[in-house]
């Protein structure tokens, strides 16, 4: 137990580095990020962390039967309750470690989805995270599966009190599956009407994106003055959040704080993350902040923009990067970080901690929401009230002539806002 009187699992978490498959990551940031992901769940103890060095993954137990052997002794001599491998385990790699270590397993897939489960806070994500898993544990009928009604948070792969161990089958996984599907689709219909609301919001629209824990909640709260959940953690945010903030230039926009993402994605969470991003699909502008000070930072960039690419997102959006956290750099390295920035276009060198380089975003905001601007010649009937009641809202119109048909309208809008428009 621990200080709360939550029961405690004890962790080893295991990162198979697998010759000629690491992607070009270092295997010592890949564990780090690892047991980030392990510390993500409050009921876990980290006993140790390493990496395993293959040569080929075994197809019967992924590691060798020496490699095996040690790491029997020293889960049953550190009394292991959990091994976390950070990459994919297939379901018979999976049941003959648990039977070798007499200990459960979880795969990376099936630590995120677990994290997923502990944060969801709307009907939607929990619906969404639950499928997901329903779907990763279908494939995984060589072992048992534990229930989704419990008393705590998560999916139950940890451990929890309340929880009921059953042994599940295809039919029981199914059946359940589609009874979430018929809930999801009640949830996606009033979703559909908020999509319908948030077109008609007189502001455009500024998504934060970024790799997990690169610390887009906190510019968040420093620009908005609002109380998101920060945290040095992976995955502090997962539901978006949205508030209103007034640009330098007296505009007002809407600020979207989004789950972040992360390298290997569980393809079981793409249709999850779709669902949470629509604010991000609709943005005026896109902010891609970075941890500029992790060693991996091009690496997170690159799997972020895949992930971006993946969900729909225009290649020509408007989108400012934000090089955050340079507060914890040497005054040379920040001070040639801001002379590179200086010569690219749309980024800002950044801390939010120290609130330093924020007004050069609300600045950046600025330009960027006016440089996709066009202008444009529209004629509304008399009857087109409402539609021009909207442009008036959204602060476009620049002169109105009334003509024998209606009204000539000349507005200078953005894409997404003449996308809005025609949609009313």
């Amino acid at each position: 137990m621990n200080e709360t009187g939550a029961r405690v699992t004890r962790a080893l978490v295991l990162h198979p580095d697998i010759a000629g498959d690491d992607g070009g990551r270092d295997a010592s940031y890949a564990l780090e990020e690892a047991v980030s992901l392990a510390a993500a769940l409050p009921e876990i103890e980290l006993i140790g962390a390493e990496v395993v060095r293959l040569a080929r993954p075994s197809p019967g137990m992924l590691f060798g039967k020496g490699k095996v052997a040690d790491l029997a002794e020293r889960i049953k001599g550190n009394e292991i309750d959990l091994v976390l491998i950070d990459g994919p385990v297939t379901p018979v790699q999976q049941r003959n470690l648990e039977k070798a270590w007499n200990t459960k397993l979880l795969d990376r897939t099936g630590l995120i989805l677990e994290i997923f489960s502990d944060r969801a806070a709307t009907r939607e994500g929990v619906l969404q995270v639950e499928m997901a898993a329903l779907s990763y544990q279908r494939t995984r009928l060589v072992r048992a599966w534990t229930h989704l009604e419990r008393q705590r948070g998560g999916l139950g792969f940890v451990g929890g009190p309340g929880e009921t161990q059953i042994e599940a089958d295809r039919r029981a996984i199914d059946e359940q599956l589609t009874r979430l599907k018929r809930q999801l689709e009640k949830v996606v219909k009033t979703r559909t009407l908020h999509r319908a609301a948030r077109a008609k919001v007189p502001y455009p629209i500024v998504a934060l994106v970024g790799y997990t824990n690169a610390g887009k909640s906190t510019i968040f709260n420093r620009l908005t003055g609002a109380d998101v959940l920060a945290k040095d953690m992976l995955f502090a945010t997962l539901d978006p959040t949205m508030r209103a903030v007034t640009l330098p230039s007296g505009q007002d926009v809407i600020l979207s704080d989004t789950v972040g993402f992360i390298s290997n994605l569980p393809t079981e969470l793409v249709a999850a993350f779709r669902a949470t991003l629509e604010e991000v699909l609709s943005a005026d502008v896109i902010v891609h902040v970075r941890d500029i000070t992790h060693p991996e930072t091009d690496a997170q960039y690159t799997d972020v923009i895949g992930i971006l690419e993946s969900l729909g997102v225009d290649e020509n959006r408007e989108t400012i990067e934000v090089w955050n956290k340079a507060d914890l750099l040497p005054t040379k390295e920040k001070q040639a970080l801001e002379t590179t920035a200086g010569r690219q276009e749309n980024t800002v060198v950044a801390s939010a901690l120290s609130e330093s380089g924020l007004e050069s975003l609300m600045a950046a905001l600025n330009v960027s929401l006016d440089r996709g601007r066009q202008t444009e010649e529209l004629v509304l009937s008399h009857a087109d009230g409402r539609r021009r009641a909207w442009l008036y809202e959204q602060g476009v119109v620049q002169n109105e002539t009334e003509i024998d048909d209606g009204t000539q309208l000349t507005v200078r809008w953005s894409k997404i806002q003449a996308e809005r428009f025609h949609k009313l």
